[in-house]
């Protein structure tokens, strides 16, 4: 008994017509006949009763029925599983991050993954939320690290919160004290060195601002994350950022939280939602959950 034959046999079952169940098998309608005549050779009981041009089952073919269903089924199930451990193996993730993302929570979790998958080509993709959504929604990247509310939020895509991390101060060692804490009304005044447009962390912290009843004053504006922090480091200004990346910033930046009301930011994992990760971004996905 051959998984071809069971094939053809539930293709005939379901239309109850050989000329149409060879058309949906694409094959030709006298090879699907051999291939049924062989298996009830092989049963020893016809499958099909063909008085009068009616096609239906027999007993033996009702029987036979499920069975055929649940072997060709569980045939796919162990198709698909195979090819899955083999994705585990070799392949690529296309993983978009904003740029915050990528210096703090990133860097850990991909090296866990390469370690367990060394096979498996990470490409990464930093960008602003509203840049990977789009880049996700046409099927450029597997899944991507956005902050949340979405700027322009779809049913298309899924979300999947994974942390909340409060935004702080940095400031260089040799600038004026901010004291122990500080809050967004203590900016005004202050000289900011502020990230460029389209970046997730610009328009948070310029919102806060406009809501503490005052226009932010840029003295540096336009940068990414490593040059923001460097800019910082030489005086030019103060910048709110992630706690861990400042945590994860080394010498030369002086950390001050933000007294209540804080400011934070939630951190989702995205992917579309007609279409599945492949098998190895859902293993990212997994240790990124569960880190």
């Amino acid at each position: 008994m051959q998984f071809q034959q069971l094939h053809y046999f539930v293709a005939v079952a379901e239309t109850r017509h050989f000329t149409r169940a060879a058309e949906e098998v694409h094959v030709s309608q006298p090879s699907l006949s051999q291939q049924i005549r062989a298996l009830e050779n092989e049963l020893g009981a016809e499958l099909f009763s063909r008085a009068r041009g009616n096609i239906t089952l027999t007993d033996a073919g009702e029987t036979l029925l499920p069975l055929a269903r649940r072997i060709l089924a569980d045939a796919d199930t162990a198709r698909i599983e195979v090819q899955e451990l083999a994705q585990l193996r070799r392949g690529r993730i296309r993983l978009g991050a904003t740029p915050s993302v990528c210096t703090g929570l990133l860097p850990d979790v991909l090296r866990a993954f390469h370690d367990r998958h060394p096979g498996i080509q990470l490409l990464i993709e930093e960008g602003g939320s509203h840049d990977l959504v789009r880049e996700l929604a046409r099927g450029a990247l597997d899944l991507a690290l956005v902050v949340l509310p979405l700027p322009s939020p779809s049913p298309a895509l899924t979300t999947l919160e994974l942390l909340r991390e409060d935004l702080v101060v940095v400031s260089a060692p040799t600038a004026r004290g901010l004291g122990g804490s500080v809050r967004i009304a203590d900016l005004q005044g202050e000289r900011l060195v502020m990230f460029r447009h389209g970046y997730d962390l610009r328009e948070l912290t310029v919102a806060a601002c406009r809501a503490a009843g005052f226009e932010p004053e840029f003295a540096v504006e336009g940068g990414e994350m490593d040059a923001v922090l460097g800019f910082v480091r030489a005086g030019l200004g103060v910048a709110v950022v992630p706690r861990m990346v400042a945590e994860r910033a080394g010498s030369g930046l002086r950390m001050t939280p933000l007294a209540h009301p804080s400011l934070h930011r939630t951190i989702a994992l995205a992917h579309r939602s007609d279409v599945a990760p492949p098998r190895a971004a859902r293993e990212l996905q997994r240790m990124l959950v569960e880190r």
